[in-house]
């Protein structure tokens, strides 16, 4: 069952040698603190990509709980998890917003892509784990998620860190101290931390410098407060946010589409932490998994909100307590929604400068990145091999570098989607052509799931919150300690 749990021994914390099963719970009063800590957990990044997509992060937060709900119910209660924004759309959302495209354009591709990865959902639990990884191996999935961090480099660049570069700068430096400075929980909100160090300097500095003379969002360059909270005052204390209807496109869905493989593989890696973690397989259910982030995507852009993933941020927090009890997840959902309900929170967090975001950006984009190049180490994927640098070094240049291929004046392919499409289709086509010598050097090496090599996620660690720690990296710090 979805809901319903029995109570786990006397109700107290367990002792080290036990855990809480997710079927299982605490007393209330632990579990709505256990649920506490998973909103706290999810926060940061939940609110902060919304932020740099241009969506509404009060609505983003309310739909996260909603979408959470639903991921519980359609899952049974077996992999307990929060779905946070997700950073895979980043992208592709600066690309449509590239191209001309305003909200309505945004939400309409991400619910598109939300169909997609339902479908792929309920694919993979027809066909089976084996599927996603033979479409999808390590090398490939590795290249899709490093072009899409690197592609977003120029928005940091050009649009958010030109606004306020000391502002920038100081916030860049606080991200990087605390996460390397502080431990266990506290670490794996660096980027939340930054956030409110870079917000209350700029207030701050509006007091005692005065306004400042810069480019705004738009590259303008105007005389203005770093902070500019005439929204706050006007807005409500509680109400419902205001929602923004879908418009679909072809060009724009194509744009945000790659984000649908990055979502499979870091679900199939979500999955396999929790599995590792509760010892219970959950392979039979990572179909269902998959359909669930599907639909939480949908039925959040459906009113303007933000697409959703599985988050790292919320399996450390299980890793660190031993409390996997769903029934957590629900009291975290619950205040999500709450928290939505509360327009001027909403209207505060509308108002971080461009600078503290340009602070927050390089270091995000960057993680992004990095997370597919941690995929291919984790994977053993080798480079010596062509089948494996030929494709993929050119989809990624492609989508780095923003390539584009115009087929009509009003179709066109370029960056992320060219780029994750070339690495995809050029793989496969590069192990075809290839001779054998070079097919079975891939199969020793781990770069491509045959079934006996490392499966896509087979780690359990990759993932693209990038806030997120390594849950194993989270057990052994705790011990450490």
């Amino acid at each position: 069952m979805a809901v319903g749990w029995k109570l786990h021994g006397d109700g107290k914390a367990p002792p080290l040698d036990e855990a809480v099963a997710p079927d299982e719970r605490l007393s209330w009063p632990l579990t709505v603190g256990i649920g506490a800590q998973h909103v706290v957990a999810m926060f940061g990044a939940t609110f902060v990509f919304p932020l740099v997509m241009g969506l509404d992060a009060n609505l983003a937060i309310m739909m996260s709980g909603i979408a959470t709900i639903l991921f519980l119910l359609i899952v049974q209660g077996k992999v307990p998890s929060y779905l946070g924004t997700s950073a895979s759309f980043v992208g592709g959302v600066a690309a449509v917003r590239a191209q001309g495209g305003d909200s309505a354009d945004v939400v309409g591709a991400i619910l598109v892509s939300g169909v997609v990865l339902a479908l792929v959902g309920l694919l993979i639990q027809v066909a089976g784990v084996r599927l996603v990884n033979r479409v999808l191996p390590p090398a490939v999935t590795g290249a899709v998620v490093l072009l899409i961090g690197f592609n977003l480099a120029p928005v940091a660049a050009v649009v958010y860190w030109p606004q306020d570069q000391w502002v920038a700068l100081a916030t860049m430096t606080f991200v990087v101290v605390v996460s390397l400075a502080l431990r266990g929980f506290w670490a794996r909100i660096s980027i939340l931390l930054g956030l409110v160090f870079g917000y209350l300097l700029s207030l701050l500095l509006d007091v005692t410098l005065g306004q400042i003379t810069s480019p705004d969002g738009t590259g303008t360059v105007v005389t203005r407060d770093r902070v500019n909270l005439d929204a706050v005052g006007q807005a409500d204390w509680f109400g419902l946010p205001s929602p923004t209807w879908p418009s679909f496109s072809v060009n724009f869905s194509l744009l945000v589409l790659p984000a649908v493989i990055a979502l499979v593989a870091e679900n199939a890696g979500h999955v396999k932490a929790v599995a590792e973690m509760t010892k219970r397989d959950l392979d039979p259910v990572l179909g269902r998994a998959v359909l669930a982030d599907g639909v939480g995507t949908v039925v959040a852009s459906s009113v303007g909100g933000s697409p959703t993933t599985t988050y790292a941020e919320n399996i450390g927090v299980m890793a660190a307590t031993r409390v996997y009890s769903t029934a957590a997840y629900y009291v975290a959902a619950v205040v999500a929604v709450l928290l939505g309900l509360v327009p001027k929170f909403g209207a505060i967090v509308n108002a971080t400068p461009g600078g503290v975001l340009g602070g927050i950006t390089v270091v995000l984009y960057g993680m992004i990145g990095l997370l597919g190049a941690k995929i291919w180490k984790e994977n053993r994927v080798d480079f010596a091999n062509p089948i494996n640098l030929v494709p993929l070094a050119a989809g990624i240049i492609i989508g780095i570098g923003n390539v584009t291929l115009v087929f009509t004046e009003t179709f066109s392919l370029s960056g992320i989607a060219l780029g994750t499409i070339v690495a995809v289709v050029g793989w496969h086509l590069a192990r075809a052509l290839a001779p054998a010598e070079m097919k079975d050097a891939l199969y020793r090496e781990g770069g491509f799931a045959s079934g006996t090599g490392p499966a896509l996620g087979a780690t359990g660690r990759h993932t693209m919150d990038p806030g997120g720690a390594d849950p194993s990296d989270v057990d052994r710090g705790d011990r450490a300690r």
